[in-house]
């Protein structure tokens, strides 16, 4: 399953690169981008278990950028 969220307060494009390198290691996740320029995150992950994914991003979006908000719609 492919899904793309938009993000809030990302202050930097060296934090999206830590994002993504973080997300990408995740068990389940295919491929990940997150792009500083539009504020976008985009994840490819296990269909059965994106939910549980998606709280491990979330965990590890807030290591790197404790401000950034992930709109989970």
């Amino acid at each position: 399953m492919k899904k793309t969220y938009k993000l809030e307060d990302l202050d930097c494009a060296n934090c999206a690169r830590k994002m993504e390198d973080a997300i990408k290691k995740l068990d389940g996740v295919a491929d990940a981008t997150v792009s500083f320029l539009t504020q976008k995150m985009t994840i490819d992950a296990d269909d059965a278990r994106f939910d549980d994914i998606m709280q491990q991003v979330v965990k590890c979006c807030k290591k790197v950028e404790p401000d950034c908000r992930i709109i989970l719609k």
